[in-house]
């Protein structure tokens, strides 16, 4: 489930959002200040803000400038106005997108799936349950204790969980780590699958809980 922290002075559009939101599957965090947005983010961790322009003591542009600072999490502007310059600011000091108020829901969804599509490709670390994935140092830890993985192995679980809850046939993961012309065989995945599941399993993670097999498909990252 990905969080979205919606950022609005309007209780009546957080509640809004909320309602398309939510029902997609989508945790919702409301604030109702862009300096009451900005002390939660320094201290929890979301997948993308929904930022509304228009705000007072601190606006949107503002806000998108302070958070910058700290975090490149997403951010979605916005704003009830469609003027070029307001939409070109927004994107230079750090947004990844905007949408103009009144927006229609499928727009609205449409667009949070494609920057969450964006983001979740750049990660090169990722955190899950005590579970650290670098893809920088090329390592993996639970609770602080690395677990050796080869590098097919840590491929295939950065695969996992940068991507939770899609099935991946084995397929999907030979084109994606070994390229379209391999001549590697599906059978090879399920070795892979089953060195990960072991190693996590003896380092005290719960993989079983996580590392789902989609029986006649393949694998998914449950989350």
């Amino acid at each position: 489930m990905y969080t979205i922290l919606l950022v609005d002075d309007e209780k009546r559009m957080l509640d809004l959002l909320e309602l398309y939101l939510s029902p997609k599957g989508y945790h919702c965090i409301k604030c109702e200040s862009g300096l009451a947005a900005i002390q939660y983010l320094e201290n929890h961790k979301v997948d993308l803000v929904l930022l509304d322009i228009m705000m007072p003591e601190m606006d949107g542009w503002e806000t998108c400038k302070r958070i910058r600072e700290f975090s490149d999490i997403p951010i979605i502007m916005v704003t009830a106005r469609d003027q070029t310059i307001d939409i070109v600011k927004g994107l230079h000091i750090g947004a990844d997108d905007y949408i103009t108020k009144p927006f229609d829901e499928a727009e609205l969804l449409a667009r949070i799936e494609a920057v969450l599509r964006r983001s979740v490709g750049k990660r090169s670390k990722v955190e899950f349950q005590g579970l650290v994935w670098d893809e920088d140092e090329h390592k993996v830890c639970y609770q602080n204790e690395p677990i050796f993985l080869t590098p097919k192995e840590f491929a295939i679980l950065g695969l996992f969980l940068k991507h939770p809850n899609r099935v991946f046939s084995r397929e999907q993961i030979i084109v994606s780590l070994w390229g379209y012309n391999a001549n590697t065989e599906e059978r090879t995945i399920d070795s892979h699958v089953k060195n990960i599941r072991e190693k996590l399993r003896q380092a005290g993670f719960p993989i079983d809980q996580f590392l789902q097999t989609v029986w006649g498909v393949g694998y998914k990252w449950e989350a």
